[in-house]
């Protein structure tokens, strides 16, 4: 009876031990989508606040300012403009054109992100056709993140097709005294460009399917356990007997 009795106390501490700590990562996972949702709610709250002025952009902690509005007056630096490839609007994968403005009353330069355009699939060097209007502009923005880094082969050759734009390397690459912050345009179409951005991808739902997977394999360890310890058995004796 030892050698049983032992196991089963084995086997409890086990199962206990797995259901404690699944359930905690179900937690864990429930607070950092809770967290997220703070951070949506927070985004929402800076995008509602009044538009911000140009001149933040060189005198406020980039912190400060992300997510916020802002009215932005200056020239396009056409000679520099990126195209991002494999990204996606609507569903639809393309590029996000990526065009430097020369701010006007400073000598600071603002990487704005303006908008989507399709790619040609049958010639794939292929640019597509947009506008960059000459002389001073007025363009609404939002104070974004850079655009999100995908995976791309080493030794990428620097062009005006991209997979990734690093702020650092570009600043040197192009000689520009750029700005710490980059912004993406807002507004209807126009320019040949898409403007409908996606929402910042926080991944909550992400976390919300991590908690019911670690919650599902604590109960489903919880069902195993009270199965083959205790209505198992009690069948095997119930049918022996």
């Amino acid at each position: 009876m030892a050698p049983r009795g032992f196991r089963f106390w084995l086997l409890t501490l086990a199962a206990l031990a797995g259901v404690a700590a699944t359930f905690a990562l179900g937690a864990w996972q429930m607070r950092r989508a809770a967290e997220k949702l703070d951070m949506q709610a927070a985004i929402e709250r800076r995008e509602a606040l009044p538009d911000v002025a140009q001149r933040s952009l060189w005198s406020a902690p980039p912190a400060d300012i992300l997510h916020r509005i802002v009215l932005l007056r200056g020239t396009w630096v056409p000679a520099s403009t990126v195209f991002l490839d494999n990204r996606q609007m609507l569903g639809k994968a393309g590029f996000y054109v990526v065009t430097p403005l020369r701010l006007e009353g400073s000598d600071s330069v603002v990487l704005v992100q303006r908008g989507w355009a399709p790619r040609n699939f049958l010639e794939r060097e292929k640019l597509p056709p947009i506008d960059t209007p000459s002389g001073v502009v007025e363009l609404r923005a939002r104070i974004a993140p850079a655009p999100a880094k995908l995976y791309e082969f080493a030794g990428a050759e620097p062009g005006p097709i991209r997979q990734n734009l690093e702020l650092e390397r570009f600043r040197s690459e192009t000689g520009l005294p750029l700005l710490q912050v980059t912004v993406q345009q807002l507004g209807p179409p126009s320019d040949g460009l898409s403007r409908e951005w996606p929402a910042p991808a926080l991944g909550i739902e992400r976390h919300y399917g991590y908690a019911f997977q670690w919650w599902a394999l604590s109960g489903l360890i919880a069902i195993l356990y009270a199965w083959f310890q205790f209505i198992a058995p009690r069948r095997k004796a119930h049918a022996a007997g």
